[in-house]
């Protein structure tokens, strides 16, 4: 149906991102960032009173959604993370529409914007590393959801994850960067005995760590699927099972954003938290 393959207009895009610090730390160290690439007509001035501010005949092109979650332990995850989404950001403005003309012939435009975006990001904080040596180092998670229509790509580096849930299921499709996925992968230990080690939240892969490893996917999207972007800050507090029976039950994406932040924080919030939730709503 026509209905069913056209891209969603901006009335028909339920998204919402929240992000806290927890209980336990005094800083957050996450940022995140959900917006949409359009074409249109922004009125500055005018003497037509109705159009001020308008935005006319503007086209929904995709929808950007990220999280950055800085690693703690480096001395400068803050503002690795908080530099990681606005590098990222202009990174994708600016070539965007360049990849969306390639996509056609070229099935790896928007894979390679996204992957040269993530290394670029990588190389500017290992330089401001070097020029900052008393700090550790400049290190973050980067999760991104470029959502086109009838698919979207997802840019993964480190253990921010991102789920989708339709038809009643909840489906993780990043895969964690870490040392004890890398062992579950190599059939060392089981995904229980990974998850109690000190592996679970060493990061393999960081934009500014020792080694930075994006890995982009290209998703199949449908009218109604729920997109879930988080920092571990959720996942070590909340249960993949919790996680759906509340996207089950959602009303909204902010709704539920808040519904789940509040069960970290019934749960003790040991670390900062960042929740993005997106889905496509047909307009009454």
């Amino acid at each position: 149906m026509e209905a069913e393959t056209r891209r969603p207009t901006h009335a028909q895009i339920d998204v919402y991102g929240i992000t806290h610090p927890g209980l336990v730390r005094k800083k957050n160290e996450d940022h995140f960032f959900t917006g949409s690439v359009s074409s249109g007509i922004m009125v500055d001035y005018t003497s037509l009173p109705s159009d001020a501010g308008r935005i006319l005949e503007a086209e929904r092109f995709a929808t950007l959604a990220m999280i950055a979650d800085g690693v703690g332990s480096t001395g400068g995850g803050e503002e690795a993370a908080r530099c990681a989404v606005e590098t990222i950001r202009r990174h994708v403005s600016q070539r965007f529409h360049e990849a969306l003309a390639e996509e056609a012939t070229d099935p790896d435009a928007f894979p390679r914007l996204l992957s040269d975006a993530a290394l670029a990001c990588h190389e500017q904080l290992l330089e401001r590393a070097e020029r900052h040596p008393e700090r550790t180092r400049f290190a973050t998670t980067l999760t991104l959801f470029l959502g086109l229509w009838p698919h979207g790509y997802l840019l993964q580096v480190g253990d921010s994850r991102c789920y989708l849930f339709r038809d009643g299921r909840l489906t993780q499709i990043s895969r964690d960067q870490t040392m004890a996925q890398e062992l579950i992968d190599k059939g060392v230990l089981t995904v229980t005995k990974a998850h109690a080690t000190k592996w679970a939240h060493v990061l393999s892969s960081s934009i500014g760590g020792q080694q930075a490893a994006p890995v982009v996917s290209r998703i199949i999207r449908k009218w109604g699927t729920v997109v879930l972007l988080c920092s571990d800050g959720l996942t070590k507090h909340v249960s993949d099972e919790r996680i759906g029976e509340r996207l089950a039950n959602l009303t909204s994406s902010r709704q539920v954003c808040e519904d789940l932040l509040q069960d970290v924080l019934d749960d003790g919030a040991g670390d900062n938290v960042t929740i993005i939730v997106g889905r496509t709503i047909h307009a009454r």
